[in-house]
């Protein structure tokens, strides 16, 4: 992973500014993250401590974060002994993805207490503990660790912390010179030799240098191993170094130096084969694609996390409206599909009128008892004889009517089924539109579209019985400004598009809707502005809609006062007219540029 330990020592030594300023807010907006508003010396900001599986990080941050109503059990305990507290140093353990903030707070009784917060950033095995470092007792951990999961360690409160297990690698940043570097890298392969040997898995094949790297080396990722590999090979072309293993030790000094005296670089590299992305603090030469620089690590780590593990986070979240509306959608389609066959046999009711008809022309023939009566097809031009199946128990009136009824019946039906399907059709509309919110919403837009499913009835209510409900807040609106400085407002679900456009806009100001494709309601606030101003609220209109990813997005736009929420209609519909249509592919780049802002 590109989180290694020489980026945490690049965090560490930015945090160390932290020193003597107080921990005046702490909150739990996820089961994995802390966010800590700390102020006081040079620093002022927030600072996010995650314990994410996947995406493990401790930086500062300027995001905006969602907190539960009621704060859990490990927040309250963290706010009990570090809310108000000073912190005294920011460490780092060895050169591994372990930080200790030591924290000293008065109690309620006025002591001074002691409370070291241990971050592990470790993958799916990360952590934040909250400890005792005077008895080295857990108070407890952000992820609980039990017997069953861990034979090594226990994280629980009331046990003893136990440090992740040592690796017993050489630290890259003591007074290494040539021979200390080539006997650490002898010294790992032996002790690779032997274990394969061990474990009847020996092979002749010498071990891969960067491997190597990995092994003897602590906090060195695989991917700044390769970099010190890809430098080697440059130097020996280069016959600067003519020798193998002293042009490994000139790549690899020549990394380091930088590093040990604080001197990093931080960018984020994303390869133009792949496209994947990658994070380091220093250059990243071996791969091939563009690179973008920062000026904290923090704002690396920002850049390069933020979005994922937010839309990660989401995810997690919708996943059961996901299937829930996926599954209603399923339903829908099948009730579309019998519907239609209702139709096709509808539109046979002629027949039967046919058949009553020529039943009641030639009754004086037919007798009680008859199964059957052959007559002339009249209303055919060949005049064919047919056969006209009775019911033996009814008399000849009665099976004429009998016809009469089943025409009757079917033909009513195609006006009801062309309803239902007209419903229905409606509907699924409505439940694409919401799945196309969910694929873009953000952590506080989810309340508001679980709210609305449960005032439609979809879903049923999870407040308890009895509990006062909760008046609704105002919804928040995503308000970008364009690059002639004029305000664009986007509703990111039928909640926010109902009150931007019924509430929010005037009746001067534009609309933007892309045309019979499921998205967001987009409103210029202004009477007058530019073709530049209208294309980037157009983009943003197909950028927020189902056609995001496509080209030449038909996007309707007219005044507020020509759109109509029907009486009835389903959250988030209008209808409107006086439109006209442009046609915009969305520019990412461009968009990214509108400063943006939360407005309630």
């Amino acid at each position: 992973m590109s989180l290694d330990g020489i980026v945490t020592r690049a965090v560490v030594r930015e945090l160390e500014a932290c020193a003597g300023a107080r921990i005046h807010k702490i909150h739990q907006p996820t089961g994995h993250d802390l966010v800590l508003q700390i102020r006081g010396g040079s620093v002022s900001g927030r600072l996010l401590l995650s314990a994410n599986p996947t995406y493990p990080r401790v930086h500062w941050t300027e995001q905006t974060f969602v907190n539960p109503l009621e704060a859990p059990m490990f927040c309250m305990l963290m706010r009990k002994y570090c809310e108000g507290g000073v912190i005294e140093a920011v460490r780092q353990v060895g050169n591994e993805r372990i930080l200790r903030i030591d924290v000293r707070q008065r109690d309620e009784l006025g002591d001074i207490s002691l409370k070291t917060v241990v971050v592990e950033l470790m993958g799916r095995h990360s952590n934040i503990i909250l400890l005792d470092p005077r008895t080295n007792l857990i108070h407890d951990g952000i992820h609980h660790v039990t017997p069953a999961i861990s034979s090594y360690r226990v994280v629980m409160p009331g046990t003893a912390y136990t440090a992740p297990p040592e690796q017993g690698k050489t630290d890259p940043f003591e007074a290494l010179d040539e021979a200390a570097f080539t006997a650490a890298l002898r010294r790992t392969a032996e002790a690779q030799h032997a274990a394969e040997e061990a474990s009847a898995a020996s092979s002749d094949a010498a071990p891969a240098p960067d491997k190597l790297l990995v092994a003897a080396f602590s906090g060195l990722s695989p991917l700044l191993a390769k970099e010190i590999v890809f430098r080697a090979m440059r130097l020996r072309a280069e016959a600067e170094a003519p020798e193998s293993a002293s042009a490994m030790w000139d790549a690899f000094r020549g990394m380091m130096e930088p590093l040990a005296a604080h001197r990093y670089e931080p960018q984020i590299v994303t390869s133009e084969p792949s496209g994947k992305s990658f994070f380091s603090v220093t250059g990243l030469s071996h791969l091939s694609g563009t690179a973008e620089t920062f000026a904290s690590v923090s704002v690396c780590l920002e850049a390069f996390y933020g979005d994922k593990a937010e839309r990660d986070t989401v995810k997690q979240r919708v996943s059961d409206l996901i299937r829930f509306l996926q599954n209603e959608r399923q339903k829908n389609e099948k009730k579309l599909a019998k519907l239609q066959e209702t139709i096709e046999e509808a539109r046979g009711a002629d027949q039967y009128r046919v058949l009553g008809e020529l039943l009641t022309t030639c009754m004086h023939t037919v007798e009680r008892g008859d199964e059957f009566v052959e007559t002339v097809n009249y209303y055919d031009e060949d005049q064919p004889v047919i056969r006209i199946a009775l019911d033996p128990q009814l008399t000849p009136s009665e099976n004429a009517q009998r016809y009469f009824k089943k025409y009757m019946k079917q033909r009513n039906s195609l006006t009801v089924v062309a309803e239902q399907m007209d419903e229905t059709r409606k509907e699924q509309l409505y439940l694409e539109g919401l799945l196309q919110q969910l694929d873009s919403a953000s952590l506080a837009d989810i309340d508001e579209i679980r709210e609305e499913l449960v005032e439609q009835g979809y879903l049923r209510d999870r407040a308890k019985r009895g509990a006062k409900r909760r008046k609704p807040a105002r919804p928040s609106l995503l308000c970008y400004t364009s690059s002639e400085g004029v305000p664009i407002y986007v509703g990111k679900n039928n909640t926010q598009n109902d009150f931007l456009t019924n509430k929010v806009a005037a009746p001067g100001d534009t609309w933007l809707h892309t045309k019979d494709i499921p998205g967001s309601h987009v409103v210029i606030r202004a009477a007058e502005f530019g073709d530049a101003t209208l294309e980037e609220a157009a983009m943003l209109a197909a950028h927020f809609s189902q056609a995001k990813s496509s080209s030449l997005v038909p996007v309707d736009y007219t005044l507020v006062r020509y759109v109509k929420k029907p009486s009835g209609a389903k959250p988030g519909f209008v209808i409107y007219d006086h439109q006209k249509t442009l046609f915009i592919t969305p520019d990412e780049q461009r968009m990214k540029e509108l400063p943006s802002q939360i407005k309630t």
